[in-house]
């Protein structure tokens, strides 16, 4: 079952689409297989005149029709997610995320915007008929380190959280898969499970990730 991760970040590199990338790889080593969205490639113009008829607007909304699962990543200015997000979700159909599954992330300055994921994207998620809004993961930048050869780091909070995410996301697919889980986890020291689950379908891994 397919994974999209959408990045909502006007900058490439950053904190948010780090930390995108790095759920994106933790759920793949439980078997998923993803594609990644970054909405700040998407034509400008296109995009904030709905331009459907474009290639590249309907392969990105083609591709959030076609995923079983939504990470969604996002910094926070002036306690909402960006604009470019906003717009890219205004593309959407009525119930363009029905049946889906999706988790939100969001990435700030300091714990000021801890609940903006909770009051302004959450709420616009579910409108687009989401199947599931997992719990939303915030990270102030003193949470995230970045080396460049060690790549991202995350403090013992965010790590424990983040393990969460990826065992609620991935559990899920499971359950919509209709299979059953794996015994063992390529790594379940990475991403161990955020409870134990009776029975938890397995969704094989696809070609690639």
């Amino acid at each position: 079952m397919s994974i999209l991760l959408l990045g909502g970040s006007p900058q490439i590199p950053s904190s948010s689409s780090r930390l995108l990338q790095h759920i994106g790889d933790q759920l793949a080593l439980h078997g998923h297989t993803y594609s990644k969205l970054d909405v700040r490639d998407l034509p400008a113009r296109a995009l904030l005149q709905f331009d459907y008829n474009d290639v590249d607007i309907a392969s990105a909304v083609r591709a959030v029709a076609e995923a079983h699962a939504i990470v969604i990543a996002t910094p926070i200015y002036k306690a909402s997610y960006t604009g470019l997000l906003k717009a890219f979700l205004d593309l959407l159909p009525q119930d363009g995320l029905a049946g889906k599954l999706v988790l939100p992330l969001a990435t700030g300055g300091g714990h000021a915007h801890t609940l903006a994921l909770d009051y302004a994207l959450r709420p616009v998620l579910h409108a687009l008929g989401a199947k599931q809004v997992f719990t939303s993961i915030y990270a102030n930048a003193q949470q995230l380190d970045w080396h460049e050869e060690r790549g991202l780091s995350l403090d013992a909070a965010i790590e424990l959280r983040v393990r969460a995410g990826i065992a609620e996301v991935s559990a899920g697919l499971f359950i919509l898969q209709g299979a059953r889980r794996p015994l063992v986890l390529a790594d379940e020291t990475l991403a161990p499970p955020a409870r134990t689950l009776q029975e938890q379908p397995y969704c094989p891994s696809l070609q690639t990730a």
